[in-house]
């Protein structure tokens, strides 16, 4: 199911809003670990403008794509034999997502491994 993943600040984990099916844009779930195929990121400027206006955090960027909900993160760590990149945006800072080694704009990966408990950690797999 495709989906738009974000940092939910009051509950400390992921907020999973649908976008397709019967629950479209509803949330359908919050998760501590999630695992999305063909992410990328999605930053809406209008609200990133109005954080940068009021000085107040809202909902205007996540990361799209597929999620595997019944996926560890276990069965994909032990598997991978690729050095993970990490992500963050931050609308003070950054127009979009971009690469924590400062390596430049992060535009989407064929895996991503979110994690909530690992200082909110977005581990970017560019190969599968």
């Amino acid at each position: 199911m495709k989906v738009f993943v974000y940092y939910n600040l009051h509950k400390h984990t992921w907020s999973i809003k649908a976008l397709e099916g019967a629950n479209k844009g509803k949330v359908i779930g919050h998760r501590d670990f999630v695992v999305l195929v063909d992410a990328t990121p999605k930053v809406s400027e209008a609200g990133r403008q109005r954080v940068l206006k009021e000085k107040r955090k809202n909902v205007h960027a996540g990361v799209v794509g597929y999620w595997q909900e019944d996926q560890t993160a276990s069965m994909y760590l032990n598997n991978l034999s690729l050095d993970p990149s990490d992500i963050t945006y931050n609308p003070y800072k950054y127009d979009s997502f971009v690469y924590t080694n400062n390596t430049g704009k992060w535009i989407g990966s064929p895996l991503v491994l979110m994690n909530a408990k690992a200082s909110n950690k977005v581990i970017v797999m560019d190969e599968v």
